[in-house]
C-alpha cells in the first residue's frame, strides 16, 4: 500500500504530513513494513501515483480527479489527532491492525 502526502510544491507540508503518518503508525503498533509513505507535489498527482492521499483542504480542487474513497483532506496540517482518525480509517478499510 502507498500513502501519499501533496502539497503545491512537494517539499514543506507535505514531508512534514509524511513524517507526522510515519509517526503515527509507529504509535498505532502498525507493521509499516508493507506500507509505503511518500510525498509529492501537486503536478505528481494522478490515480496511480498511490493507494490515497492526504491533502491540505485548500488543494481539494487539485484532487478532484482522483476517487474520493481515496483522498483525505486536512483541515490543519499540524492536527496529529485529525491525521491520526484519517489514518485509522486507511488502516480499518484495508483490514490493518492498530492499536
Amino acid at each position: 500500500m502507498k500513502i501519499a502526502a501533496v502539497c503545491q510544491s512537494g517539499l514543506g507540508s507535505s514531508f512534514m504530513v509524511q513524517m507526522n503518518i510515519e509517526n503515527v503508525l509507529k504509535e498505532e503498533n502498525v507493521d509499516a513494513s508493507d506500507i509505503e509513505i511518500t510525498h509529492f507535489d501537486t503536478g505528481g498527482l494522478n490515480e496511480q501515483s498511490a493507494d490515497y492521499f492526504f491533502l491540505g483542504s485548500d488543494l481539494a480542487d487539485q484532487a478532484s480527479g482522483l476517487p474520493k474513497d481515496r483522498v483525505y483532506l486536512l483541515k490543519s496540517l499540524i492536527d496529529k489527532e485529525e491525521l491520526r482518525g484519517k489514518v485509522n480509517d486507511i488502516l480499518d478499510k484495508e483490514n490493518i491492525q492498530h492499536s
